[in-house]
């Protein structure tokens, strides 16, 4: 090989590892209770800059091994992940416990082959139906780095109740208002809840599967009503207060009222599109970005129940 060969290789095997350092997730696991970490995320869009890396994942470490709540928007999360919990504890991972079926929490799963990956059945099925539709959207989004990731199903169907792993009681609920299957989940013994994309914090919700803002209100006060002490959002900074669920409630009637009121006085989309959006919420982030996307996913069902059908009269 000549050395203009030689320098061009060279050139590019530079490039190649420069690119591979700048993709880098760099976790920082964040005690927040007793044995309980959080890695939390930005609460920005997908970009090409952050890799996805805008959830909120968790873990706790018992007597028997970890636990791991959610596993990111990527194989290179997960296995950035294992490297954190590591760093942390040199015990096992022993499962896994996906709160919802969204690709920013479960395209880490191939990290975590090797033990139980649970989730509800609904969740289950979500992703078999929907999940390589969602990954191909997340390398649009993402870009490379995505490259390896491929959706792995959950093994293990989880149903509302109490599971114990090494000292720490977590009691498993099953809610519906993000996507019709939503997995919470509260460690009785230190007051931590991780409520999945049920709550958003500072960071505006997004309702591509919801089953309707009513459902969610009712999730809210689920939650509302627990021993909690500790609240981890799916998006945004955690608190050990009610003002996430507070935020949450404000917003969803909020956009439940415009919805419904736009649908009475026969708005078109474009209309509510642009509508003003509440100080108290200017804010929170990406709020006009899903105020756009919530008005084209949940506004065609507030027209229909608007219509009255004529054989009906």
């Amino acid at each position: 090989m000549n050395r203009l060969a030689l320098f061009f290789l060279s050139l590019s095997l530079m490039f190649c590892t420069c690119v591979q350092a700048d993709m880098e997730y760099r976790l920082q696991p964040r005690q927040i209770a007793q044995d309980t970490y959080l890695l939390e995320g930005s609460t920005e869009n997908f970009s090409k800059t952050n890799g996805g890396n805008i959830v909120n994942t968790g873990f706790i470490v018992t007597d028997s091994g970890v636990v791991v709540i959610d596993t990111g928007p990527s194989r290179r999360y997960g296995e950035a992940m294992r490297k954190a919990i590591a760093s942390v504890t040199d015990k096992p991972v022993i499962q896994v416990l996906l709160t919802h079926h969204h690709p920013d929490h479960v395209l880490g799963n191939q990290a975590f082959a090797d033990v139980p990956i649970g989730a509800l059945a609904g969740t289950k099925e979500l992703m078999r139906h929907h999940g390589d539709v969602l990954a191909e959207n997340m390398y649009r989004l993402v870009g490379d780095w995505m490259r390896g990731t491929e959706t792995l199903l959950p093994t293990q169907t989880l149903t509302p109740g109490i599971l114990e792993f090494g000292g720490h009681r977590l009691q498993l609920l099953a809610l519906a208002g993000h996507t019709g299957a939503d997995l919470a989940i509260l460690d009785l013994d230190t007051g931590v809840m991780f409520a999945g994309d049920i709550v958003f914090y500072q960071r505006a919700l997004t309702t591509p599967n919801s089953p309707g803002l009513q459902v969610w209100l009712g999730d809210l006060d689920t939650l509302q009503a627990l021993p909690w002490k500790v609240l981890v959002p799916g998006h945004g900074p955690l608190a050990t207060d009610a003002r996430p669920l507070e935020q949450m409630r404000d917003y969803l009637g909020w956009l439940d009222g415009l919805l419904r009121n736009g649908a009475a006085q026969g708005a078109d989309m474009a209309e509510l599109i642009n509508s003003p959006i509440p100080e108290r919420f200017a804010a929170i982030s990406l709020t006009r970005y899903e105020l756009i996307r919530s008005v084209s996913h949940l506004y065609p069902t507030y027209e229909r129940a608007q219509m009255v059908r004529v054989d009906a009269r």
